[in-house]
């Protein structure tokens, strides 16, 4: 079986590489098929991802929160989108694979900065509602993703049924094409990159934050669309875990992990690497040893048909590590899936999964994570693979050294 490849990221003659008019039409077809097995006529979305994954379209962080964006997908047209100023002109010269009226101007107040009273979320229901008239479905559920609470009163207010359109949205999204995997792939290798970078200054002296820094800047530089998130978390400050970063120096003997999450042509990572700064203790080396122990378990009962309660059966209970109850450790040992956004389906762990169980599927990506604190009450082991659900067992997409504890420029 040849690996998954990570080809580049340009676009060349010579090779078979991402094919993105494939990935644009896998992916409205795929929304579209999830709209025709709802009862709703039309799906109304403002998640970001979902946008993204309809109409191709992409604006950075900044305005990834703001509730202004919106693309309505009906059954039978092409989706149309309301997006943030030039943006539009922009759709229009450069997003030729929907026709240039379905690419149009709106804004609904910046989560209230402009309040409801000023009326842009009434007029805006009122061009949707007419188009869903003409459209044949207006008597039909309106299914909508995120909203906010005005909006949805307004959607009432005139007439219009509101359902749940993202269930059937991460449904949908839930079985990765092979370009997808391709740019989930290319992603995770950037990310392996990275890590050499940081253990090559993972020396006593440094900063978390300035890992960080380090880390941004690579990713960039790699061809990043968006870094999410980094944590950089050392020392006494590994358990409990964080999940953050702070300005805290480096020391000898610290055990030290990292998580990295970018996004590379909108598809993310969520990869965590432990280490230690120069040497190594034998509690720090077991804990690790765990980690590594509980992360093959969970690898090795990955399979298609498996159920996810199944796998979370293999990850070990809240108690086994110090907790008092799942709730308390979510996060810790768990899998969450991966596409263009950070959790997506399937969440697999003892806190969801023993009660409500899914079927594993051929193209399902997620994160696999463990974590163990060690014996000595202050560093722990934090291991995260990217795995592929393929018809031959699973394949692992993170590639940086993490069967053994690696110990970053050892004295």
């Amino acid at each position: 079986m040849k690996p998954i490849p990570s080809p580049g990221h340009m676009g060349v003659d010579y090779e078979a590489r991402v094919d993105f008019d494939r990935l644009r039409d896998y992916r409205i077809s795929r929304a579209k098929a999830a709209l025709a097995s709802s009862d709703c006529g039309a799906f109304l979305l403002f998640d970001f991802y979902n946008i993204r994954y309809t109409t191709s379209t992409w604006i950075g962080g900044a305005l990834g929160d703001k509730m202004i964006r919106y693309a309505l997908v009906t059954r039978d047209s092409d989706p149309i989108l309301w997006d943030f100023g030039s943006a539009v002109k922009h759709h229009r010269l450069h997003s030729k694979w929907f026709p240039e009226e379905n690419w149009r101007a709106g804004f609904l107040g910046f989560r209230g900065a402009v309040a409801p009273d000023a009326g842009l979320m009434r007029s805006a229901i009122t061009e949707i509602k007419a188009i869903l008239t003409e459209a044949g479905v207006a008597d039909a559920p309106v299914g909508v993703d995120i909203v906010e609470p005005p909006f949805l009163f307004e959607m009432q207010r005139q007439g219009l049924t509101v359902a749940d359109a993202q269930q059937y949205m991460l449904d949908a999204r839930v079985i990765k094409s092979q370009d997808e995997i391709i740019l989930l792939n290319q992603a995770a290798a950037m990310v392996d990159g990275v890590y050499q970078d940081i253990v090559d200054v993972l020396k006593p002296g440094i900063r978390e934050n300035e890992i960080v820094a380090l880390a941004n800047k690579r990713l960039y530089e790699l061809g990043s669309d968006q870094v999410e998130a980094i944590n950089a978390i050392s020392g006494e400050r590994c358990n409990p875990h964080p999940h953050n970063f702070t300005d805290r120096i480096i020391r000898p003997g610290d055990q030290a992990f990292f998580d990295i999450i970018h996004s590379f042509n909108g598809y993310r990572t969520c990869y965590y690497r432990t280490f230690s700064v120069g040497s190594a203790t034998t509690p720090q080396r077991d804990a690790y040893k765990q980690a590594r122990e509980w992360m093959d378990k969970g690898i090795d009962g990955i399979r298609a048909g498996i159920g996810t309660d199944q796998v979370a059966a293999l990850l070990p209970k809240a108690t086994d590590f110090g907790f008092e109850s799942e709730m308390d450790a979510f996060g810790l040992q768990f899998a969450h899936g991966l596409g263009l956004g950070l959790h997506e389906r399937p969440i697999i762990s003892r806190l969801n999964s023993m009660e409500n169980p899914v079927e594993l599927q051929v193209g399902m990506v997620f994160a696999l994570e463990t974590y163990c604190p060690a014996s000595d009450g202050v560093s722990a082991a934090r291991i995260e693979e990217e795995i592929v659900v393929t018809e031959n067992g699973p394949e692992v997409l993170t590639r940086f050294p993490a069967q053994d504890l690696f110990i970053a420029n050892e004295y």
